[in-house]
Order: structure tokens, then sequence, then C-alpha cells
């Protein structure tokens, strides 16, 4: 330590004494009697001037001047001179005082105010401030008067190597491709020096590796990190920790230092080739799998990660290359192995195949190092498995005429049960398929026959399934589409595409064509429709149509002469014969009918009505018509007429035990007589048409006209029943065209508190005679009316 803080003194007083050679002299020996400025660089002497001058030229400050300098981190047992400022004005007396201000005056800086002294008080560091700008002035020490205007001066701090370097981003952490050849560059590295890098070589920083060698190397002045060994390899040793130092002094004896750490990775190549862990891998697989399931996985290894380690099976030799498969999982990067076509036990029991994997990612440097791929084989076994029956055929098409007959054979499928045991084989038909159940199947040998008959024109196409099930195990089945397609036969006689009517005009003219109608059939011959069409025998020479075939299958209806009239025949029949082309050919007889009608000259239809053209009173048809309308009205009138008389000469009173007309409501609920208040309904009193107390009877017509009296109108809130029925009761006595219809209502209990008993006709006695109607006038008023009507009968029959 002392030979440091030797070597640190040297390197900073030696400037600082060469300042006082050169400042020093020109304080103390300047002339008086000269006024002069040093060249630049050097100090400047000023003087104080004589009287004259003075008086001639401008006052000039006398300061002996210069910069000054001051050691960092220096502590002793007395504070620092600095240095000393001394004008010319001084004649050595004690009449002029200095002044010190600025940055750190009278705090760091302190100026002997009779000297002009300057000395550090405190310790200075550099690295916080590095330097000062002071004012300096001299006054009269008795009036505080300037002697000099103000000067501003620096005090520099010297920076002493007193802060080691500093890695601010460490510690590092950098990557390069393994197998990298040697000087491959890794990192750049930074250290910071807090010295001064113009003075001295404090902040000069030399790099070099402590930890990392030999497999990396620096470059001292840059700091560049870069691969010092060949062929490094990863899946030997993935991660270097490498240890930097940085030196300041240029790496000199007695200069600071500042380490960090560098994590260099080295980062994959794809370098190593897939490997097959075994040469030779075995599966088995039941012969019934479905196709594209997995049977078996196969690894390669590969030393490298990620996209370098990613292979690609593929099947090169064997004799399963069209049955089986292979993909690569790509999570795993397994080998999958799948079935691509269906297994036979029976056919082939093994097979045996040789499967490479290769790397998908090649890097061209290290392709030289040999094939990036490699094989194994593989041996598959099939096991028997319980196989469903196997059809000849995946489908079936029959063919079958509409006429065949019931039980005929239409086709025959065959199925066999593949395993060895080669289990019996039954057949049916899918119900689901056949619902009509127009087909049925020998169970035996699947001969397939018609069970109902055919119709090509009603369903021309048939879809059965058939169902292979072994007699052995039940469980297993087979099923097959059969498609069964319908032949015609010619069993429809063709007939009208449409109900026709022809108009024939009466001003026509012979030849005129009246009609073109066409035949439709619903068979479906092979070579097409063919018609013939032809009259009735009887038809053939009548004298006023005749028929003639066109080209397009169609037949003309010709007129054979002119002169038709309506008076004369209004509609003629034309039976026409229409035969078709088919073996046995079929006809039928199709009727045309003819209208003769009234035409304008171009040929327009107008009228088809027969018209009277002479009539015998020599009425038009108006006239006639209104005369007709005339008699309809006057019988109206004369049954509306009689209908009336009848109605007055009526009896009011029903006499006749057939004639009783009642209404009888019957209810499946028994009522509950007087204290029965839930049976009925009090509303349906209520109604609107007798609030102001007349409802008019709509079952007869009245012929006397009646006004009833205004009765008592009840509150439609609070409807006194009694004073409601009595008032009804008043209009049916004073209404002489109401006869006394009844409405029964039937109960079988009439309440414990009735005094009337049960009114029920059911218990009454069998025969009117027996009944006595006398006690109804026991009963009140609201009896009475009922009493009286009664009784009249009574005495009528009586009479």
């Amino acid at each position: 330590m002392p030979e440091r803080l030797t070597e640190m003194l040297m390197d900073t007083w030696t400037p600082l004494i060469i300042l006082w050679i050169i400042v020093l002299p020109s304080i103390y020996m300047a002339p008086m009697n000269q006024s002069q400025v040093l060249p630049s660089g050097s100090s400047t002497v000023l003087k104080r001037l004589t009287e004259e001058q003075r008086v001639l030229n401008r006052s000039k400050r006398g300061w002996v001047w210069n910069q000054m300098f001051v050691l960092e981190e220096f502590s002793g047992p007395e504070p620092i001179l600095v240095g000393r400022l001394h004008t010319d004005l001084d004649p050595g007396s004690s009449k002029i005082k200095y002044i010190l201000s600025g940055d750190g005056a009278g705090t760091i800086f302190v100026i002997n105010d009779k000297t002009g002294d300057i000395h550090a008080m405190k310790r200075l560091d550099r690295e916080e401030k590095a330097e000062y700008t002071l004012t300096a002035q001299a006054v009269d020490r008795d009036t505080n008067k300037p002697l000099e205007p103000p000067s501003e001066f620096i005090i520099k701090v010297q920076d002493i190597n007193d802060n080691a370097p500093e890695f601010v981003d460490g510690p590092y952490h950098a990557t390069v491709p393994e197998m990298s050849v040697v000087g491959t560059f890794v990192t750049k590295v930074t250290a910071t020096d807090a010295d001064d890098p113009v003075y001295g070589n404090s902040a000069k920083l030399v790099y070099s590796i402590l930890e990392g060698q030999p497999y990396f190397s620096i470059e001292p002045h840059t700091a560049i990190i870069k691969t010092a060994l060949p062929n490094m390899d990863r899946e030997a040793k993935e991660e270097y920790f490498v240890v930097i130092q940085a030196k300041d002094m240029g790496g000199h004896m007695g200069g600071l230092s500042g380490t960090t750490t560098v994590t260099i990775t080295l980062t994959d190549v794809n370098d190593n080739p897939p490997k097959f862990a075994q040469s030779l891998y075995h599966f088995s697989v039941m012969e019934d799998v479905a196709l594209g399931e997995p049977i078996g996985r196969v690894k390669a290894n590969d030393l490298d990660i990620g996209e370098n380690a990613k292979s690609s099976y593929d099947i090169i030799e064997g004799d399963g290359m069209d049955i089986f498969e292979i993909t690569t999982d790509a999570q795993t990067q397994d080998g999958i192995i799948r079935v691509r076509k269906p297994l036979d036990f029976e056919t082939k029991k093994s097979y045996t195949l040789k499967v490479e994997a290769a790397n998908v990612h090649i890097d061209p440097r290290f392709i030289g190092g040999g094939p990036f791929k490699d094989t194994a084989t593989v041996k598959i076994v099939v096991e028997d498995a319980d196989e469903p029956p196997v059809f000849s055929s995946p489908t079936y098409l029959l063919e079958v005429h509409e006429n065949a007959a019931i039980n005929s054979v239409i086709g025959q499928v065959t199925a066999h049960d593949p395993d060895v045991s080669s289990s019996p084989i039954r057949f049916s038909i899918d119900r689901h398929t056949d619902l009509e159940r127009q087909f049925n199947i020998n169970a035996e040998d699947g001969k397939i026959t018609l069970a109902t008959p055919l119709d090509r024109e009603t369903n021309m196409w048939h879809n059965i399934t058939i169902v292979a099930t072994e007699t052995r195990n039940h469980s297993q089945v087979s099923r097959v589409p059969v498609a069964i397609k319908v032949l015609d036969v010619n069993d429809n006689a063709p007939e009208f595409a449409s109900e026709h009517e022809a108009f024939l005009c009466e001003n026509g003219k012979p030849g005129q064509v009246i009609q073109i109608v066409s035949a439709v059939d619903k068979d479906d011959p092979k070579n097409g429709h063919y018609f013939l069409y032809s009259l009735l025998p009887e038809m053939v020479n009548n004298p006023n149509f005749t028929i003639k075939k066109n080209e397009d299958n169609t037949l003309s209806i010709l007129a054979k002469h002119s002169g038709f009239s309506r008076q004369k025949q209004e509609v003629y029949l034309l039976p026409i014969i229409i035969s078709d082309s088919g073996n046995p050919p079929m006809s039928s007889t199709s009727t045309l009918t003819i209208r003769v009608c009234g035409c304008s000259s171009d040929g327009i239809v107008q009228s088809c009505n027969v018209e009277a053209y002479v009539l015998p009173i020599g009425l038009s048809m108006g006239a006639l018509i209104a005369i007709l309308a005339c008699i309809i009205l006057l019988l109206v009138i004369v049954v509306l007429f009689v209908t009336l008389r009848r109605h007055k000469n009526e009896p009011l009173i029903i006499k006749d035990d057939e004639d009783v007309r009642e209404n009888i409501i019957r209810y499946d609920d028994e009522g509950g007589g007087e204290e029965d208040t839930e049976a009925f309904d009090i509303a349906t009193l209520q109604n609107p048409d007798g609030i102001n107390g007349f409802l008019p009877r709509k079952d007869i017509k009245p012929d006397l006209q009646f006004i009833p009296r205004q009765g008592l109108a009840p509150v439609p809130n609070g409807v006194d029943v009694d004073e409601f029925i009595n008032v009804r009761l008043h209009e049916a006595d004073n209404d002489p065209t109401a006869p006394p219809y009844d409405s029964i209502q039937i109960y079988g209990y009439e309440g414990r508190g009735s005094a009337a008993g049960s009114l029920s006709s059911l218990e009454s006695s069998a025969s009117d005679s027996d009944q006595n109607f006398d006690y109804l006038s026991e009963w009140g008023p609201r009896f009475k009316r009922l009493g009286e009507l009664y009784s009249v009968g009574e005495s009528d029959k009586e009479t």
C-alpha cells in the first residue's frame, strides 16, 4: 500500500511542481514598470500603472493568474495548499484584502485574505465533481471598496486510480452452435471505469479470461469472446461457465480489476443420425382388426433435439407393403404401424417388413459424416378370429317382369364362412326394408321368390337387404343390399291424355280440323309408344266426322260437311278406338264430345247454348224469363199465406198426448234442491234482453201485436231472483201467443228442507189418469198458473 500511494503521489504532484516553478517567479520577479500579457498557456503578469498611464490608458487587472489543480482523495494533517493569488497593487502592506466566492468557497476552499493563499479543507472526489469555478477579488481592507474588478478562475480536481472497472450488464448469457470452428464469434462484454479516461491510465482497461480455457478466448482490448477449440459437441457437454476479468492501468501491476461471468450454451445442429433401439420387432394382430387401427410402434432415437431430431418412417421392403403403412407420431416421434387393407388368417398368417427412419432436416455440413437414417425389421403375425359370413358380391341387381307368378324365383344370393370351421349360413330378409312383404328368401340356399304381385307402374324399383347369419354363432352377421328392378309388360291400354271436348262452328267448312287429341300409355316399351286410332265399325261410315293419324302420334278430328245446326243437334259423341303396338296389343275406346256452337265470321266461338229462333207466341227470351219469374213469386206468396193460416188456426193448448213438446235437459249429476246453491248458476238468469222486462218469443210467429208491461228492472249486480221470476211469469200469463211449452229438469234429490218433495216425473205413476194435480194450488202463488194448466187438462180429458 505505501508503494502504491507513492506511485499515485508521483503521478499527481509532478505537474503541480512544474506549475509552481512557472508561476512563482512570475509573481515575485515581474518588474513594476512594465505591463504586458504573456503568451497563451503561460501566466499573465499585470502590474500597477503609473499615474500618467492611468490618466491616458484604461485600468487593467494586476492579478498574477493561472489554472489551479488539486489532488483528489488526498487527506493529511493540514489543509492542502491549492495556489496563491496576488496583485501588483499590493505594496506589501496589510491594506489589501482578498475575497473568494463561487463553488465551494468558504466550505471546500478557503483563502487567506492577507496572503491570497487558497487551501482545500476537505477530501475531494473527481467522480463527484471534476472542477470548481470560483471568483477572486481584491478590496480595500478599511473601506471594502474593490480595488480591481472580480475575476473567475478554475480549480480542477486531479484524478487518481480509485475506481475499479465494473460490468454493468453482467452476468452474460450467450449461445454458439456446436461443432463450430475455432474463432467463431460468441459474444462481446463491456466494462466501465469511473476514473478519468483522459488523464493517465486509470481508465485504460485490458480483458482476460480467468475461467473457461481452453474452450474460449477473449480479445484483450475489444472484449470479444470467441471459440478456442474445434468440434465442441453439445451431446458431450452443453453448457460452459466462463469468468472474464477487466483490469485498469493497462493491465499493469497496481491496477484495479472487476470480473463477470458468461454462461455459454452450445446450440444443437443435426450431427447425429437416428438409431433404432432394436433391430427386430415382433407384433401380432387379429385378422378382424379395423382398417386404420394401429398394431404397433417402433422408435428410432436421435441424440439431437428439436427439429434436428425429427424423423420420418417408411416401409421400404417386405411382403406386406400394400397391406400395412407407417406414420410418424408428431409428439413422441414414434413410428406407428397401421392396417391399410383387410387381413385374412386363412390366406396369409404372417408378414415381414423392413422399415426405415430418416432425419427430416439434414445439415449439408455434416452430410459426409454418414447417412442420417437407420433400418429395422418388423415381423407381424396374423391371429385367427371368428369372422362374419362373406357374400359373393358386395351388391346384387335382380330383374323380374311385373307379371311374374307368385312364388317364382327372382334370383339368388350366396355367402360363406371364411373361417376354417366353415359354419353353415342362414339367409333372411330385413323386413324394415320390405315392409309390404313382397319378397321371400329360402333360408338354406338364398333363393329370392315373389310373395305378392308386382306393378311396374306403381313401383319400378325395390331395394331390400339380405342378412346372412352363422348357425353356430348368431352374433356373426353380414348384410348385403339387393336392388330388384321390375320389368315392363304390356298390361295397360292407351287412353286419351285428357278429357277432350271439341267445339264445332255452325259455319264450319268441310275438312276442317275440329280437334287434335293425343293418347298416353302407362307402359314403357323399349322402342317408345306408337298408337293406332280407328272408329267403331258402326261409326266408320258416319256422315258427319272422320279421323286422320298425324306423324307425331296424335289424331286429328275432321268435319265431313258443313251446315251443322244447334237446333238440329247440339252435341255429337264420337267413339274412338286407341291401340298400342305391344305384344299382345292393348286397346281402349274413348269417346270424344263434339259440341255445336255459334261462331263469328273468323271462327271464334261465341255461344254453345240452344236458342229458339221462332217462338210460338212471338215473345222474346227476356220476356219469357220475366213471366217465369212472376209465376214463381206468386207461388211463394201462396205458400207463405197458407203457412200463416195454419199457424193461426192451431190451438193454444196442446191436448193430444202425442203432441206434447217438452225440452228435456238431462244431467248426470244430481241437484240439491232448494238447499243446493252451487248446482245452478244464477248468472244464467241475467239475460241482457230481459233487463227491461221484455223477452220476445222466438219459437213461434205471433199473429197479435203484444205490448208487455214494463216490469221492475233488477239491479245488474244484485239480482232479486224472486222478483225476476214473478216478472217472467206475469209476461207468460198475459202472452196469448205463448203455448205452455215446458222445460223439465230432472233431479234425483230435492233437498231435505223441500216441502214439495220430489218433482221427478220418473217417480210418478205409470198412467196420466192416476195423477192428481190439485195439490199444486196449495203450494202458493208461484205454482198457481201451473195448477190451472194441469187442471184444464184433466177437465178436458173427463169431457
